[in-house]
């Protein structure tokens, strides 16, 4: 069986040192004061008083201490890091970081962790960001306490413009003042840069594709008027090239203006449902002509039971005429072009409707078929402008799918043939009730 130390140590053991010191002396004390009351040395209220005094003695000390030392917990604690403080730069959807007048971190949020993985907590930022224009920004914001930015090119993991905005903001502190603090945000810029630069990509291509007949229609009309005036077998000749170029100057403009006008509704989706089966009857029954000139079978594989989709009627009799008619001309040699309709589910486990076009001509190299939906991208230039093509099919074939939600699948292998499949989402059947 245990022995238990009943020894006035053990007793006050698990006390804090300074109040155990405390107890201690007032349990002496009393020993000592009870005695003299005993023996008759003391008059009891003496008696009293003196241990009163000693006990204000002994405790004293120790609330005076346990007051020190709350109060230097208190300052050893910066005076933003609050709870609030640190939620809302946390909250924050950009990369943010919230500095003091030094430039040490206080808070940080999740995306600039992952932004700069370097970043830590107490420590100068710019040790974490070593870009040169962040360096130099913060060291101006610090100095003059004004806001600043930079913008600079990251490229890791990836290249990424990025823009750094540096904003002084008086942040609350635990005593009721304010601290002067710099709040960085970065913003990823890569996206903008990419849309100018495609933007400058199709007007110098749009004018280029502009110019190359424009420049044929007026040599030719120099020469007709010119040293050609009086020659007519020349003039038949010319007006007839003449006349393929504007038809396609007038196709690319079409084009174009189809283009931009499927941009500016990307963003709301078609609700009406349509029926596609005779929307691609009738755009092969319209490229009939082009299938006899080319000596192409259009072979129609379609059920006979409706298949409707949420759609325009407009922007997918543009779609299927152009895959049918790409089919038509860059696959004339293989001799058919196979239309078929079919039901699958995506890689989501989503119902779509699919429509393939086939072609049985030299397919396409595998290393164009990552371009082949960018505008003015052709796999053979002098051919596609042979064919009268614009270069700006297969991107308005990905537009419209875009805008309803669907996607192209694009397979081929050289001298095979190659399919160009639009995948529609399908629509919930309605609710019984």
């Amino acid at each position: 069986m245990a022995m238990h130390d009943s020894s006035p140590a053990s007793f006050f053991s698990p006390w804090p040192d300074r109040l155990r010191h405390s107890a201690i002396i007032l349990l002496a004390a009393a020993l000592a004061l009870t005695v003299l009351v005993v023996f008759g040395e003391l008059a009891p209220l003496r008696a009293a008083a003196v241990f009163i005094c000693i006990g204000a003695a002994a405790l004293v000390p120790w609330r005076l201490h346990g007051a020190v030392a709350s109060r230097e917990d208190v300052r050893a604690v910066n005076p933003v890091e609050s709870a609030a403080v640190s939620a809302v730069v946390a909250g924050m959807p950009d990369p943010a970081v919230l500095l003091d007048r030094a430039g040490r971190v206080l808070h940080l949020n999740a995306a600039a962790a992952q932004l700069a993985p370097a970043l830590r907590k107490n420590e100068l930022a710019q040790f974490a960001l070593r870009s040169p224009e962040i360096i130099t920004a913060l060291r101006e914001a610090i100095a003059t306490t004004e806001s600043r930015r930079a913008t600079y090119l990251d490229h890791v993991p990836v290249d990424r413009w990025m823009e750094l905005i540096i904003t002084p903001v008086p942040v609350p502190t635990l005593f009721g003042g304010t601290e002067k603090c710099m709040l960085m945000t970065f913003h990823d810029q890569t996206p903008l840069r990419r849309v100018e630069e495609m933007r400058a990509d199709f007007v110098a291509n749009a004018s280029h594709e502009l110019r190359t007949p424009l420049a044929a229609l007026s040599g030719f009309i120099d020469t007709l008027q010119g040293p050609a005036k009086d020659d007519a077998k020349a003039r038949e000749r010319f007006l007839g090239i003449m006349h393929a170029q504007a038809t396609r100057m007038a196709r690319l403009i079409d084009d174009l203006l189809s283009l931009s006008r499927v941009e500016l509704s990307a963003h709301v989706r078609p609700d009406t449902l349509v029926d596609i089966v005779p929307i691609i009857r009738q755009v092969a029954d319209g490229l009939e002509p082009l299938a006899r000139e080319r000596q192409v079978a259009i072979d129609i594989d379609l059920p006979e039971p409706p298949v409707v989709i949420a759609g325009d009627r407009e922007e997918l009799l543009r779609l299927f005429e152009n895959l049918i008619e790409n089919a038509l001309k860059y696959g004339a040699s293989g001799g058919k072009v196979i239309v078929s309709l079919s039901s699958a589910m995506s890689n989501e486990g989503q119902p779509e409707v699919r429509v393939m076009v086939r072609d049985f001509g030299p397919g396409i190299a595998p290393e164009h078929l990552p371009r082949l939906t960018e505008r003015f991208y052709r796999v053979d230039v002098g051919d596609s402008r042979a064919q009268g093509g614009t270069g700006l099919g297969l991107s308005l074939v990905k537009h419209i799918l875009n805008r309803h939600r669907g996607r192209l699948l694009i397979e081929s292998v050289p001298k095979q043939g190659a399919t160009f499949t639009a995948a529609f989402p399908q629509p919930k059947p309605p609710e019984t009730a």
